[in-house]
């Protein structure tokens, strides 16, 4: 973690990520964890999220959202949905229905999903 986005000792995910809540971890790198959502929306509901605290994607700096995106298509390939197809979902803020303010991206897939 750096200095300028530190543990937040309040944060679900943080602690997650630190390892002092236990979670099905699916993708680990240096910069980005990936584990299960326990409130699952798809047969598959990762949450993909930076290491770093950020509180929202408007808040993450560039290189952190490239490093996620890079995730995604590990994960997507890893999980066999690279040719399938998933969904990727980013709340951002209070309206969007964000509940967990660390940044992190739901990845759903498993099913036929219908569009918007």
């Amino acid at each position: 973690m750096t200095d300028e986005r530190p543990y937040n000792q309040n944060c679900i995910f943080c602690r997650i990520i630190a390892k002092e809540m236990p979670a099905k971890i699916r993708y680990e790198s240096e910069h980005v964890v990936a584990f299960e959502d326990i409130n699952p929306h798809a047969p598959t509901h990762v949450l993909i999220c930076p290491r770093e605290h950020y509180p929202t994607f408007l808040e993450s700096p560039p290189d952190v959202l490239a490093q996620l995106d890079a995730a995604v298509k590990g994960i997507a390939a890893e999980l066999g949905f690279g040719e399938r197809g998933f969904r990727l979902v980013i709340n951002n803020g209070p309206e969007s229905g964000q509940i967990v303010f660390h940044l992190h991206y739901h990845f759903l897939a498993g099913k036929k999903m219908g569009g918007f």
